[in-house]
Order: C-alpha cells, then structure tokens, then sequence
C-alpha cells in the first residue's frame, strides 16, 4: 500500500496510545481482523494464528502438519526458500544446497516450469507429468517406511524465478498427497493480498476447486509492520490445541499489529489495489513482451498482476 501509508501510520499510532498487551489477553482487534481476513478466504480457512514474520508462520505451519497427520516428511519445490528459521532452511533447497544438504526428511520435486523445466508448454500434459513427479516421491519415501506430513509450496514460486504453475497442478498434487494423508501448505508470504491483481491470493490463480488445508501470509499483510498469520481449518487446530501446549505469541498479533492489518486491508479496498494491479501488470507485461520482440536475450514475458518474470537466455 506504499510506504507510510498515512492510514497505517494513523491506526497504528492510535492503537499504540491506548494499549498493547501479547494474543494471550482478549482484545477486539484480534477478532475483528481474523474475521475481516476470513472474509478473503475460503470459508473452511476458519482458524487464524497471528505471529512476528513470514517465517514463524511457516514454522508454525510445519508443526500444524506434523501434529495433525503425524508423520514428518515434507515434500518442496526445487529452488524453494521458505524462510530464515533452522527449520524452514531445512525445506528451502535454495539455502540447504549452500549449508548443510539435503536431510533425510526432505523430498524435493521439480518446479512446474513450462519455459525451463522437465515439461514444457510443447509437453501433452505437462500438469499430469509434474503432479506425477510429486506421486513419484511419495511411493518412493513409502518404500523407504517414510510418511509425508505435508507438501509445502509457494502459490507461485518467487525466489525460484517467478514461475506460474500451470492451472491444475495444484489439485493433482492435493490428491497425491491427502491419499499420502498430508496435508498441502500454501505460501502466500510474497504473492498474498491481491498482488496477483485477478484474485485476492495466489492459490485462487488454481481454480475454484482448489483450497489448501494452511495458507500462510506476511511481507505486505502489515506494510512493513512486523505481522504473520497462518490459517487453517478447525480439524487442524484441534488436532494441535490436543496437544495441551496452547500456542501463544508476546507480539504476534497485539492489538497494535492487528490495528495496522485492519488499516491494510482497509486500504486495498479502498484504493482498488487489486484492480489496480492488474492494470499496471497487464501493463507492464504488454510493454516487456514489445521488448522481447526486439531482444533476443529475452527468452520469457511471465507473470500474474504485479508479480512478473524475465527469464534472460544465452
């Protein structure tokens, strides 16, 4: 929404005035703004977890999974990165490659890249061949006595060189790993909140038909504020409140954090952003792909609202 957003800057400082307590004590901000982010959201998304970044989210989200389905395992995106976190550098390939490897856990797929991957666009079925590659991991981790916790994606990979999933990959890949019995993790940290312009998050870019069991969001859901959430459905969170280890955060999702995500959401709305992501997308796409004409060295024009790729070749 721009840097200092003057209605950002203004509920924050009005909220910071009268109180701001940790998610433990009860406050009206808390509620009102899960349910104006349930609004966004398919309604099976009914619990919401509000943490400090992106990668508390996904941690917390690795820990849902594995609660829920009991098993460990989790399936990734080459050249995925998920976040900062000793966990999360354990399931992003675009770190673990430079650190310490690959452990035994993690399983990664290839990216479903129809300009540079396995399968291009001149491939039949390009979304059947990658959803298979996810298939082919899972049968090949069952022989090893291993059980896949979850497949945990970007919506649209960012860091792995802004790439759009072919519509459909998502749902096959959800049917290869619910009958795994995991559970399919969407990362909205980069691509959330009608950036994509079309749809409010990325995962919607799938079709109607298709709805994560988590989703989780940071970067632009506080301008620059230090706010997370993961939301996910009431079956999950049970499993995980059975636990008896409450979940409870000292900053994630005072009444300060939740005043400036209100104030975001606020100004989305009011300022068309979404639209207006499209617009300036379809844009800047039309101009670049008049450029590629010219320009050899541009191999690819992709993208989605404000979130494009250049791919540059030899």
């Amino acid at each position: 929404v721009g840097h200092c957003h003057p209605d950002v800057v203004k509920a924050a400082h009005e909220q910071n005035q009268v109180l701001n307590t940790n998610s433990r004590y009860l406050h009206d901000n808390l509620v009102d703004y899960a349910e104006r982010l349930s609004k966004t959201l398919p309604e099976k998304l009914s619990i919401f977890y509000f943490l400090n970044s992106g990668s508390e989210a996904n941690d917390l989200a690795l820990r849902l999974a594995r609660q829920y389905t009991k098993h460990e395992d989790v399936i990734v995106l080459d050249h995925a990165y998920h976040g900062h976190l000793t966990s999360l550098i354990d399931i992003s390939p675009y770190k673990f490659r430079n650190l310490e490897g690959q452990k035994e856990w993690v399983h990664v797929a290839p990216v479903p890249d129809t300009y540079r991957g396995l399968y291009r666009e001149d491939h039949e079925d390009s979304v059947t061949a990658y959803a298979d590659e996810v298939k082919n991991i899972i049968e090949h981790a069952h022989k090893r006595d291993r059980k896949i916790a979850a497949f945990f994606v970007e919506s649209l990979p960012s860091v792995g060189g802004q790439i759009i999933p072919p519509a459909g990959y998502f749902q096959k890949v959800a049917e290869h790993v619910h009958k795994a019995g995991g559970v399919f993790i969407a990362d909205e940290i980069q691509v959330g909140f009608g950036r994509v312009g079309k749809h409010f998050w990325a995962f919607q870019l799938q079709g109607e038909d298709f709805i994560p069991d988590i989703v989780t969001m940071g970067k632009p859901i506080g301008n620059g504020h230090p706010l997370a959430c993961v939301a996910t459905t009431k079956e999950i969170a049970e499993a995980f409140a059975a636990t008896g280890v409450e979940y409870f955060n000292t900053c994630g999702g005072n009444p300060v954090s939740c005043a400036i995500g209100l104030a975001v959401l606020d100004v989305i709305e009011k300022e068309h952003l979404q639209a207006h992501a499209t617009e300036v997308g379809n844009f800047l796409m039309k101009i670049l792909k008049e450029q590629q004409i010219k320009h050899p060295i541009i191999g690819d024009v992709r993208g989605c609202g404000l979130f494009i790729g250049v791919d540059l070749i030899k």
